[in-house]
């Protein structure tokens, strides 16, 4: 990790979706995880290194790029049943305020939107680093996770299992790996 202090690297970011990730893992069955990712998605940033209460965030997901490595699953994943991805194109997530809670960790607050459900969410990232690329962009790396009941956003399809429970977990947690470029 770099040693840079966080004050040289106050900017504007754009987020390199060929180097982040926008993840999340649900219970399946009640005895596994199902893991699986978001692969088209944008989003910009202030990050300000002397005050990081100024600094903000904002990211589009789009919906129907969600990818768990089952094609019959993401087919059931775009439908009503889920995300709906013909009628609610985008997941959305803009910050509220930021806040330090120590020396590489903040607090990033905001609204999450999913069909058109908005609710705000604390994601905990930490500074993973920062460094200068060989075509001569500054780069910063953040990595967070939260955690999200899908019934809050209308999400409340599900199947009883045989012996008892169900067979998707309400708790969906959402894990983010950013790799953000500063513009000039």
């Amino acid at each position: 990790m770099s040693t840079t202090p966080l004050t040289s690297l106050t900017g504007k970011y754009t987020l390199d979706p060929a180097h982040s990730q926008i993840g999340f893992v649900a219970r399946h069955a009640m005895v596994t995880k199902v893991r699986g990712a978001f692969n088209e998605f944008e989003g910009t940033g202030y990050f300000d290194g002397e005050d990081p209460s100024k600094s903000s965030a904002s990211i589009t997901i789009k919906s129907a790029s969600i990818d768990t490595r089952n094609e019959q699953r993401d087919g059931h994943l775009r439908t009503n049943d889920f995300l709906d991805a013909p009628a609610f194109p985008e997941i959305t997530f803009v910050s509220t305020g930021v806040q330090r809670l120590g020396d590489t960790t903040f607090r990033l607050t905001g609204d999450l939107s999913i069909k058109d459900v908005t609710r705000p969410l604390g994601i905990d990232f930490e500074f993973q680093g920062s460094a200068t690329d060989p075509y001569g962009n500054l780069r910063v790396g953040f990595e967070g996770t939260a955690a999200i009941s899908r019934k809050d956003y209308g999400i409340t399809w599900n199947a009883a299992l045989e012996g008892g429970g169900v067979l998707v977990g309400d708790k969906v947690v959402l894990e983010f790996e950013v790799s953000a470029i500063r513009q000039p």
